[in-house]
């Protein structure tokens, strides 16, 4: 009976072994599997700097002041290019009246015939 008892914990002893086994290499795996994920961090946040570097670098006001200048035919803004205000057109006439109830259908009056706008065909013999 001391045999068997010595058996079961000996046997108890090798499964816990293995569980504690088990449980240290779950961790070292997770351990690494942060310091991977915090690598990628860093190395993201590197990218990042960079691209805001390069960014600034393009969108610096005097490099596009010389590159218009290069590329683009422009001529500075002359005082004879503007007009006074009293020389606009007239505004054109609303399409729908004010105070129209329906003013999507006063417009398609305006626009169609009334026969193709209710879908009546003519009577026979009076053609258009």
């Amino acid at each position: 009976m001391l045999r068997i008892i010595n058996a079961l914990v000996v046997c108890a002893l090798i499964v816990a072994a293995a569980y504690v086994y088990k449980i240290k290499f779950e961790s070292t795996r997770q351990a690494e599997q942060v310091a991977k994920l915090r690598s990628e961090i860093r190395k993201d946040r590197d990218t990042i700097a960079i691209l805001r570097a390069e960014w600034a670098r393009l969108d610096r006001p005097d490099r596009i002041e010389d590159l218009a200048k290069r590329h683009l035919k422009l001529q500075p803004v002359r005082v004879t290019q503007f007009d006074h205000l009293n020389n606009l057109p007239e505004r054109p006439k609303p399409l729908v009246p004010p105070g129209t109830a329906d003013p999507i259908g006063a417009v398609i009056e305006s626009f169609a015939d009334s026969e193709v706008v209710n879908g009546t065909l003519p009577e026979r013999g009076t053609h258009r």
